[in-house]
């Protein structure tokens, strides 16, 4: 892949260890590759996890994006079928995101292809 998106919980301020472990497990498939992220949670809608995130892909090279998808307080954004209630802001947000994902993955994979990573 040439880039990814993470989906996260805010669990305990912070990801839960099975991501840490994929994350950790992987370590090379993350490098010089784009990375978004979505997160859902109380109040903070995953941001916590975000930021922790943010700061260990940054260490395996990673590129990780500015822009992401939240969801606070997710469980009072679904009706009971499991349907975002109303889903303009997700969707606009959804789609900055996957934009910028395609356009840092295509560029690095374009940079990975003509020059070897130092």
């Amino acid at each position: 892949a040439d880039a990814y998106v993470i989906v996260t919980p805010d669990y305990n301020r912070s990801y839960p260890a099975s991501i840490k472990a994929a994350i950790d497990w992987y370590y090379e498939q993350w490098q010089a590759k784009a990375v978004g992220f979505v997160g859902y949670s109380g109040a903070s809608g995953g941001l916590l996890a975000i930021e922790h995130l943010r700061q260990v892909l940054g260490e395996l090279h990673a590129h990780t994006l500015r822009d992401h998808v939240s969801f606070p307080r997710y469980y009072e954004l679904f009706d009971s079928s499991g349907t975002l209630i109303n889903p303009r802001e997700p969707e606009a947000a959804a789609k900055v995101l996957l934009d910028e994902l395609s356009w840092w993955g295509t560029a690095l994979r374009d940079a990975r292809r003509t020059r070897a990573r130092i």
